[in-house]
């Protein structure tokens, strides 16, 4: 009997599969190539994916995590917004409707095959871009409102038909620093959605369309038989964790992020009621950003039980509290929940899923990332820095290393200065940082910033108070810190130094520099009398 066109077996859900993830990675290559921006361009911040006819992910690249699990309500949002059509584009940034934070631009294009009155598919990126308005350069201020730090962008044709939609976007234009670096970026992101397009349609072409569609139902249907597999192996019972935020800019209080898991033979539920309500800072998360911490934690520990690089988030249940700091009410300022409050909920996922899971569950790692944001009129600039992984039963963690949430890449010091006007006085890792253990964790890293010119700074930090925690008996990593120095050997007193906060705004004089020193990992296992095996380097 011949095989109908919707059955697939287990060799060609494999070819479809890669199939698939190498369309996103393409995707991502061509906006790569075709971005201005260093952030885009030399750091790598964006992520691409495809998505089903309903706005379900079917396959995406390994870009950032806190971009990828969220994404998908962004294409929601669009479909719900507007009926696309062939050559449209929707565009958007809103965290309330699926975002992250406003500097994160998510781009929608459906997919039409043949004559085909509705999508088939949809193609969607995010890209980080380095200003979008706001109060400070970089659009990552110490604000206390949504539209204090940057343009908010809901569900809006870019494109309708083809066509560009001038008024939106001469009215964006002027509300951003470097408006002609806003356009190039985002003509990549609609490049990368032009190709995403076209080798869906080859796609399609090759294998046909009931073949292609049955392929995307069958990978789902897949994924969530190992993700019950794997959620099996977790021994019943609730596992309670809390970690905390340093502040959020404005006050000194510790802002507490609270998970319990409860694993019954029925699911998975992870509820996060417990943490703190929202702040006046913009340390608050989305539920889009909490969804995609939940969905990061749980892949990564479906990897490492089944070995299978999948998740379903069917079986896992997420409860929030409205108004907290983990599904905050509009309009409460976002920037630092997309990157540091993220952060913290990988933290307290792990800590909580570590009591489950003793042997499995790695120490923490740095906990932040670091964010910098400078600029003046001629310039804008964001980026993240690495620190420490932490250690595992398998051994020590990784020094200075992008972990968690953010997997974007190094910015070559040749890169910035020639952007720039500014010198990197010194880039090295931060030797004594990691926690001892059996096996310790990664070692963080220094940054130093020389300003050749007036430049405005916004930094938002953290693991400057607390510490990343160690496990079954590793010592927790050392907190970072934040320095401005005087360059001037001449100056009275010599390199005068101020200690800053995790978050701070202000103004860099021209001869002034930022050091930036970023937290070590946590260790893991007790220390033998001997000292601990040493941390794996990993070359900047």
């Amino acid at each position: 009997m011949a095989k109908k066109p919707s059955e697939i077996n287990p060799i060609e859900l494999e070819v479809f599969r890669n199939r698939f993830a190498a369309i996103c990675e393409e995707m991502g290559a061509d906006l790569g190539r075709s971005a201005f921006s260093p952030n885009i361009k030399e750091r790598r911040d964006y992520s691409c994916a495809v998505f089903d006819a309903k706005g379900q992910l079917v396959a995406q690249a390994a870009h950032i995590p806190v971009h990828l699990g969220s994404m998908a309500l962004s294409v929601r949002a669009a479909i719900r917004a507007f009926r696309m059509r062939r050559g449209d584009t929707v565009i958007l940034n809103d965290p309330y409707r699926g975002g992250t934070h406003l500097p994160d631009i998510t781009l929608v294009a459906p997919v039409f095959l043949g004559k085909d009155s509705r999508p088939a598919f949809f193609v969607a990126n995010r890209a980080h871009h380095s200003d979008v308005g706001g109060q400070s350069p970089g659009s990552m201020a110490l604000a206390s409102s949504l539209e204090d730090e940057g343009v908010v962008i809901p569900p809006t044709l870019l494109e309708k038909k083809g066509k560009k939609n001038s008024v939106f976007l001469k009215k964006f234009l002027k509300q951003v620093r470097r408006p002609e670096e806003r356009t190039a970026d985002l003509e990549a992101q609609l490049s990368a959605n032009r190709c995403g397009n076209a080798r869906l349609q080859e796609l399609v072409a090759g294998y046909g369309p009931m073949k292609v569609r049955a392929a995307m139902r069958a990978y789902r249907r897949y994924e969530e038989r190992i993700t019950l597999a794997a959620l099996k192996k977790i021994p019943s019972g609730l596992y309670r964790f809390e970690d905390f935020l340093d502040d959020d800019g404005f006050t000194a209080a510790t802002i507490k992020i609270a998970v319990a898991i409860r694993v019954s033979s029925r699911g998975v539920s992870v509820d996060f009621s417990g943490s703190d309500a929202q702040v006046r800072g913009p340390v608050n998360a989305t539920v889009a950003i909490t969804y995609s911490a939940t969905a990061y934690a749980f892949r990564c520990l479906v990897v490492a039980l089944t070995g299978e690089d999948c998740l379903s988030m069917r079986p896992i249940q997420i409860r929030t509290r409205k108004g907290s700091v983990v599904d905050a009410r509009y309009p409460a300022p976002v920037a630092g929940g997309n990157v540091e409050t993220s952060q913290r909920l990988v933290d307290v996922l792990f800590g909580a899923l570590g009591i489950a899971l003793p042997h499995l569950i790695p120490a923490a790692s740095q906990g932040t990332m670091n964010n910098v944001a400078f600029g003046n009129e001629r310039f804008t600039y964001y980026e993240t820095l690495a620190g420490g992984i932490g250690a595992s039963p398998k051994g020590p963690g990784l020094n200075a290393t992008h972990s968690h949430m953010t997997n974007t890449l190094n910015t070559p010091i040749e890169a910035l200065e020639n952007e720039l006007p500014l010198r990197v006085g010194s880039y090295r890792l931060r030797r004594g940082s990691a926690g001892k253990g059996k096996f310790s964790g990664g070692e963080g890293l220094v940054r130093e910033y020389l300003f050749l010119e007036d430049t405005s700074v916004s930094m938002l930090s953290d693991r400057r108070v607390t510490r990343p925690y160690g496990r079954q008996g590793g010592a927790p990593g050392c907190p970072g810190a934040n320095w401005l120095t005087n360059a001037d050997p001449q100056s009275n007193p010599p390199r005068l130094a101020l200690k800053l906060p995790s978050k701070f705004e202000r103004v860099f004089k021209s001869g002034e520099t930022l050091r930036i020193v970023t937290p070590g990992g946590g260790g893991y296992g007790s220390p033998s009398p001997k000292a601990s095996i040493g941390s794996r380097t990993k070359t900047l």
